[in-house]
């Protein structure tokens, strides 16, 4: 397949291409990270490029857009189609969507206040809680003592420490 050889070629070390098999590719349009990312995927039925490939934003990407938007992104990629059947269009249609980011995403609200404060959180852990944490794991010398007989010095338990004693 020509069109297969000229894709890898051209979306070599592009991390945003993804191929899913010989008939089957994703293209992720925008960075990670870029709240108004999204992924494509197109494929190819054997009839292609007679006819049109199946053009798809089911990826769990794009789980975040709303399904009206995944709509007319779809409508506007196969109008795009349509004006190229015949031809090998896949790449035609990614660097379209490329293109066109902005304006297929430009109804998607984007909440950004939240992303920012979630990686706040995530960056800084909140300092009173750990403290708290550390005081109750302090065991006393005799606890510790207990804890190194039942282990064998290594950390490990000895086999069966877990068992349930049959006999009584």
């Amino acid at each position: 397949q020509m069109e297969l050889e000229a894709l890898r070629s051209i979306y070599e070390g592009d991390l945003c291409f993804r191929e899913l098999s010989p008939v089957s590719f994703q293209y992720r349009i925008g960075e990670s990270g870029d709240p108004k990312a999204f992924l494509i995927e197109v494929s190819w039925p054997e009839t292609y490029p007679q006819t049109a490939p199946i053009i798809s934003m089911d990826a769990f990407f794009n789980n975040t857009i709303s399904s009206a938007i995944k709509q007319s992104i779809l409508e506007k990629l196969m109008v795009e189609v349509e004006a190229n059947l015949g031809t090998a269009m896949t790449y035609t249609l990614f660097e379209y969507a490329k293109d066109n980011k902005e304006v297929f995403m430009e109804n998607q609200p984007v909440n950004t206040v939240t992303s920012v404060s979630n990686s706040i959180a995530i960056g800084t852990p909140d300092v009173p809680a750990s403290k708290k944490k550390e005081k109750k794991e302090q065991l006393s010398k005799t606890q510790k003592r207990k804890l190194a007989d039942k282990t064998d010095n290594k950390g490990e338990l000895p086999r069966g420490w877990n068992w349930v004693d049959v006999i009584k």
